[in-house]
């Protein structure tokens, strides 16, 4: 295996900031999941402002404003909506609610970045795509397992360089360590979205994304609850297979089994493969090396078998591509049809699943 020094391939330099102070502001509303202080951190990092915080749970925002002291605490929702130099909203509310808070930040004239899953239902789906066309605001979403990771962005690098050829197939795990001190809206199907609505909607994304594909057909789906029985309502397995509409195929699996003494919350990784070779992704970490770290890429093709180690060295284009496209209208970091989508298939495959373990 070869050093990555001596590759032809290598990944594009690390994105500067693209604004300046005030240029692009935001707020952050909706607490519920730990995800948005990545979508701060991703846009505070491309030169956004941050200026307001709003959640019903003082103790929330007031830990959020600890961690980014800049920002001020608003005293309601209104407050952050009615603000004209407020131009982006991101939110990590309870799943099921994402989407009612997205409609009020659209009518209010500002475009709106939630955490995935963007959505639960189909009928949720059809208020934001309306919402989007009524008003021509954005409803961009945080598909962190390709956006926020660096080999996910060096793989989209060497694949639009041509390394792999045209890509085939995708295999995607998700693993979750499920852990303590879950709040109870975790548990619950129809606040969460179940698993592959909710951490299946990254490994779906991903699909999409590497496989050039406009659509996709989910083949087969499956969940379970294997070894949960306090939570009837938590599927702690997923898998599913989808058939893309170039017709390239893809599989994922996501549950909540990463043990105790695994180094980090989960090993997700992802195989990418195509006509002249393929990717495998270890974006977490390496098993059994913990001095390893994070961002390992595994490159084979005609001319060479590779292993990259990215960490620090890729950054993430998306928050910039984001900020600019807000400022510019454009859909340089991701179509809204592409998020959409991403959704739709997730929320189908979600209701087209078979239980392979009955609960109750």
């Amino acid at each position: 295996m070869s050093k990555h020094d001596g590759s032809m391939y290598s990944p594009a330099p690390v994105t500067a900031p693209v604004v300046g102070p005030g240029e692009l502001v935001f707020a952050a509303v909706g607490l519920d999941h730990g995800h948005i202080y990545g979508q701060a951190d991703g846009l505070l990092g491309a030169g956004a402002t941050l200026r307001w915080v709003y959640d019903p749970d003082p103790a929330k925002a007031e830990r959020f404003a600890e961690r980014f002291p800049q920002v001020r605490i608003a005293r309601s929702e209104a407050e952050v909506l009615d603000d004209p130099q407020v131009q982006l909203v991101a939110g990590a509310a309870v799943t099921s609610e994402r989407c009612a808070l997205g409609l009020r930040v659209m009518d209010a004239g500002k475009d709106y970045f939630t955490d995935k899953a963007p959505l639960t239902t189909l009928e949720q789906l059809a208020a934001a795509r309306a919402a989007v066309e009524r008003t021509g605001r954005k409803y961009a979403v945080y598909y962190s397992e390709r956006l926020h990771v660096e080999t996910a962005v060096f793989a989209s690098q060497l694949i639009e360089q041509g390394a792999i050829g045209r890509v085939v197939q995708v295999i995607g795990t998700g693993p979750h360590r499920l852990g303590t001190g879950r709040p109870d809206w975790f548990f619950d199907k129809e606040r969460y979205g179940g698993i592959l609505c909710d951490i299946g909607s990254h490994q779906i994304e991903q699909i999409l994304h590497y496989t050039g594909a406009s659509d996709g057909e989910v083949v087969r789906a499956q969940i379970a609850n294997y070894n949960h029985p306090e939570h009837p309502g938590l599927d702690d397995f997923g898998d599913a297979m989808l058939v893309m509409d170039n017709g390239a195929t893809g599989y994922f699996r996501c549950d909540w089994f990463t043990p105790d003494g695994l180094q980090t919350w989960g090993d997700g990784r992802s195989i990418i493969l195509g006509t002249e070779g393929f990717i495998e992704q270890r974006k977490y970490m390496q098993l059994g090396d913990p001095q390893a770290g994070p961002g390992h890429l595994y490159l084979a093709n005609g001319e060479e078998e590779t292993h990259f180690d990215v960490f620090g060295k890729v950054g993430y284009p998306f928050f910039g591509q984001l900020v600019l496209d807000c400022l510019e209208r454009t859909e340089t970091a991701m179509t809204q049809e592409h998020a959409f989508t991403a959704a739709e298939l997730a929320v189908t495959a979600q209701l087209k699943a078979v239980d392979l373990a009955p609960r109750g």
